[in-house]
């Protein structure tokens, strides 16, 4: 299986996860070097995200990449430059662990 690609270092991290989620695995330690916000779907789909071409490009991740694809469309749909890391936050876990970064 071919992970894709690390975020790159201009990249705003949108958590969708639930709070619990969020405090038990933080993507502030997974990667610190971005920023994250974090936004529940319903946020999203209501236009009440708080999130503006200022935040820069972002990258949308849940617990298993069901429901990002779903809010990045909405985002894109307000205008923000949205995209998806495939597989959710496992995926991006396994590419950490599987590369350097």
């Amino acid at each position: 299986m071919t992970l894709p690609p690390l975020p790159g270092s201009q990249v705003t991290l949108i958590d969708l996860r639930p709070q619990e989620l969020r405090f038990a695995d933080p993507l502030e330690k997974l990667l610190p070097q971005h920023p994250v916000r974090a936004v529940s779907l319903a946020a999203i789909e209501q236009g009440q995200h708080g999130l503006t071409p200022a935040d820069g490009p972002l990258l949308v991740l849940c617990e298993r990449g069901v429901r990002s694809p779903l809010a990045a469309r909405f985002l894109e749909a307000d205008g923000l430059d949205a995209q998806v890391y495939p597989g959710g936050v496992p995926a991006l876990k396994r590419a950490l662990s599987s590369q350097e970064y």
